[in-house]
């Protein structure tokens, strides 16, 4: 197996930016959701996983430019992430006052809809929006959705017939396994380039995937193969559809694209 591709977000629920190589540490990828927008109403994080607020997000582009976070907007215009003209902009587009904030409150939580829902629904249906806490499994005060790494496998995603972009997986490792095989690794070690992942959680499903990201269009066919054939139970939040895994650092080091991945 094979590290394919190398991907951090710097600002949670915009699209993210490719990497050739990076420094993997307990926290994560380098600035890898490092910022979050907050609602000014709720407190909530915003993220797409509300697709009726916040799905707007998945148009924007966060990277980092000597080590400086620039967000592109849809009609290509860049500011760096704490240029004060940014909130209002970003306001201005989405309909709601947001903050950003460059670390994550204690507690900090997301309006999480059954995907289910919006795919019976719609994406402008007013449906039920549980609150969920991020990073339970992160001691960093990034946003992650639960742990500093999620990846995935080329086997899942060929099964899936879908673009990676769509599941926003730091790390996809290119692999001839069965589909979905990454889930039966929880509780595993891999070791990655230099660095070595301890696998802790299955990845659960939210209509992220089925929504358009940047020139990608819908897709409810990248969300219902796992309603129908990889429902997992995921411990401490149920029977999930589930893609991917997620990881902690138990070594950091240098992960390159190409490098070798091993389970331990």
């Amino acid at each position: 197996m094979r590290v394919s591709t190398l991907t951090r977000y710097p600002v949670k629920s915009m699209l993210g930016q490719p990497l050739e190589e990076a420094l993997l540490a307990t926290a994560g990828l380098p600035f890898d959701r490092r910022y979050g927008l907050l609602d000014a109403t709720t407190g909530l994080v915003a993220t797409a996983k509300h697709p009726r607020l916040w799905r707007r997000l998945l148009q924007y582009t966060a990277s980092v430019e000597d080590d400086r976070v620039r967000v592109t907007a849809p009609d290509g215009h860049a500011l760096d992430v704490d240029d004060p003209r940014l909130p209002d902009e970003l306001a201005a587009d989405l309909g709601r006052v947001v903050t950003i904030a460059a670390a994550r409150p204690g507690g900090a939580e997301v309006e999480r809809p059954d995907p289910e829902d919006v795919l019976e629904h719609g994406v402008e249906h007013e449906v039920a929006a549980p609150t969920l806490e991020i990073s339970m499994g992160s001691a960093a005060d990034t946003f992650v959705d639960y742990a500093p790494v999620h990846l995935i496998t080329t086997a899942t995603l060929d099964h899936l017939g879908m673009d990676a972009q769509r599941y926003r997986p730091n790390l996809v490792v290119e692999s001839d396994t069965a589909p979905f095989a990454e889930t039966d690794w929880v509780g595993r070690e891999l070791t990655v380039g230099e660095a070595t992942l301890r696998l802790v959680l299955p990845t659960p499903r939210c209509s992220v995937p089925t929504l358009e990201h940047g020139d990608l269009p819908r897709a409810p066919e990248a969300l219902r193969p796992l309603l129908s054939g990889n429902r997992v139970d995921v411990p401490g939040f149920g029977v999930l559809p589930c893609a991917g895994v997620y990881a902690e650092v138990v070594r950091g080091g240098t992960v390159r694209r190409g490098d070798a991945v091993a389970l331990v």
